[in-house]
């Protein structure tokens, strides 16, 4: 699968990222009880952010198909939590829940925020910080190539801290 990527419009897709954000299946992106305004002021709030980018990835034909952030861990979200390197970026993706689920669309998804976070030249390893009971995620981390480091407590949530340099992505995509 192919996808395109935007920047997110904080006013514009409110909307359709509230719609996201509070479904059941995205319990995990811990916005369940977020109301519309909640949603335009937190992605204004990254929109203004220097340190910190969300976007939209979108289908061929120009659906938004899901949600991309990526962010300096050196300036949020794991700042006093690891020792942050030179090439560091942080990223999160949420994929909306769907009546119709497609078999590997969320591995497409992965794949395709890990290209588009590569493109960059100056980055040289991803890490992430996803809830601990989310087996999902950690199974599709792996796919891509990420390893886990370790455990961490984040205010909102016990995390495991994982990175995935540019040659385990490549590895991992060959395979």
């Amino acid at each position: 699968m192919t996808f395109t990527f935007r920047p997110l419009d904080p006013l514009k897709d409110a909307e359709l990222l509230h719609q996201w954000v509070t479904h059941p299946k995205a319990a995990f992106w811990m916005m369940q009880d977020a109301k519309l305004e909640d949603v335009e002021r937190a992605y204004m709030e990254i929109a203004a952010d220097e340190h910190h980018h969300a976007l939209l990835g979108l289908t061929r034909d120009g659906t938004p198909a899901f949600l991309m952030e990526h962010y300096d861990p050196a300036h949020r979200e794991l700042v006093g939590l690891y020792e942050p390197r030179s090439g560091d970026v942080g990223m999160h993706f949420l994929v909306p829940a769907t009546d119709s689920p497609v078999h590997g669309f969320t591995r497409s998804v992965i794949t395709a925020v890990m290209f588009r976070l590569f493109e960059d030249p100056s980055v040289r390893r991803v890490v992430v910080e996803p809830d601990v009971r989310n087996t999902a995620v950690h199974a599709l981390n792996a796919a891509v190539g990420f390893v886990p480091e370790r455990e961490i407590d984040k205010p909102e949530k016990r995390a495991l801290l994982s990175f995935c340099t540019r040659e385990q992505f490549e590895k991992a995509v060959a395979a």
